[in-house]
């Protein structure tokens, strides 16, 4: 962990967080000149993301699933869109039954490899989980493209899409007739123990931060519910937040340094205050005496079954 006396005066260039690609609806040819989310942050969030999933989705689910006509003959394929370093697999695949073949979806060749290599490979009752991978833009998927598909998934996804993109995956899962569990959008709020006065500031130059570029940010999970809705999918939400301690004080820090460095980016006003603010933060989250939550919401898309399907 960085020493909180060397978080550094420029506030908006400490992050190893790695916002990632705020432009994912980018063509293909401008990928390679955007910046990624690091296989370490990716590595270090997964047990947070694990535990704030909502369990509670997965029960309709299994419903939609035990009834789709493809389910009883060939088990089921899921596609998971932005998959990163495969920490949705990872989480899901043992808690469904039956042969399942995951198709991992992501723009990054490099984080695809992590995603292959440590991908399940047991499903709940033992039966066989296989993977492939596929590199592409998830704002160019259609009905076609998910012909045969059981089920899509993505986590952290919905808030670095746009209207455009959010209405678009919304068609295509509705043409296939198949069902989206889209986890870990963030919904814009943040609770930190003990307040601080500059955490609202922060707070709202850091969602102003997420909505640059026509991106939805905050207003993703809205936004997802409105379109899948009217392409006639029943629609489920769930809160999903991290609950971040002392025992989480690596992932804490560092996701402070992203939050206080994405603020500052969009205001640079703030970097005065916001260096000492930052450097007092990590200094309690190395004492163990800040508690973080960051509101997050699943959403549980049951599109209209095509097919025969019950």
């Amino acid at each position: 962990m960085t020493p909180p006396e060397q978080a550094t005066p420029r506030v908006a260039e400490v992050g190893t967080i790695r916002l990632g690609d705020r432009r994912r609806g980018a063509a293909d040819t401008e990928a390679d000149d955007v910046t990624r989310y690091a296989p370490e942050w990716l590595q270090l969030r997964e047990p947070a993301d694990a535990a704030a999933r909502a369990a509670e989705l997965l029960d309709p689910l299994r419903i939609r699933l035990a009834n789709m006509p493809q389910r009883r003959s060939n088990g089921l394929v899921i596609h998971d869109l932005g998959c990163g370093t495969g920490s949705m697999g990872r989480w899901l695949a043992p808690r469904l039954d039956g042969p399942q073949h995951w198709v991992l979806n992501d723009r990054d060749p490099y984080l695809l490899h992590f995603a292959a290599v440590g991908s399940p490979r047991t499903a709940a009752d033992g039966s066989r989980v296989t993977v492939e991978t596929q590199r592409g833009d998830v704002s160019r998927l259609t009905a076609d493209a998910l012909k045969g598909a059981s089920l899509v998934t993505a986590s952290a996804l919905l808030d670095v899409l746009t209207a455009d993109q959010i209405e678009a995956l919304a068609k295509a899962c509705a043409g296939a007739g198949c069902p989206a569990l889209l986890t870990l959008s963030v919904v814009g709020r943040v609770e930190l123990t003990p307040a601080d006065p500059l955490d609202t500031e922060i707070a709202e130059a850091f969602n102003a931060h997420q909505r640059r570029d026509d991106l939805l940010g905050p207003d993703a999970v809205t936004t997802a519910c409105d379109a899948f809705a009217r392409h006639g999918a029943t629609v489920r939400v769930h809160p999903s937040a991290w609950r971040l301690g002392p025992d989480e004080s690596a992932l804490m820090a560092e996701w402070l340094r992203g939050w206080v460095g994405a603020a500052v980016e969009e205001r640079p006003e703030l970097a005065p205050r916001a260096g000492a603010y930052l450097r007092g933060r990590l200094a309690a989250c190395e004492a163990g005496e800040l508690k973080v939550v960051v509101h997050h919401s699943d959403l549980l898309a049951l599109a209209r079954p095509t097919g025969g399907a019950a």
